[in-house]
């Protein structure tokens, strides 16, 4: 299991890009930690969540 924003999800072996598509977030618009670290957007295609990770999903949303 994985733990996202607090909820435990079975997305081990999905990557960062993929698993962000699949929950509808723009990829423009967020910014994700895993363990601690930002993942950059770059790696996001090669980051492979594994049983453990606590990730933090961040959306960036304008205002005015």
């Amino acid at each position: 299991m994985v733990r996202i924003n607090g909820e435990n999800l079975d997305v081990g072996g999905q990557s960062v890009a993929d698993y962000l598509d699949s929950a509808g977030y723009d990829l423009m618009r967020v910014a994700v930690e895993r363990n601690g670290d930002i993942v950059p957007k770059g790696q996001y295609g090669e980051t492979i969540f594994k049983d453990g990770d606590n990730i933090e999903v961040v959306s960036f949303v304008g205002g005015g």
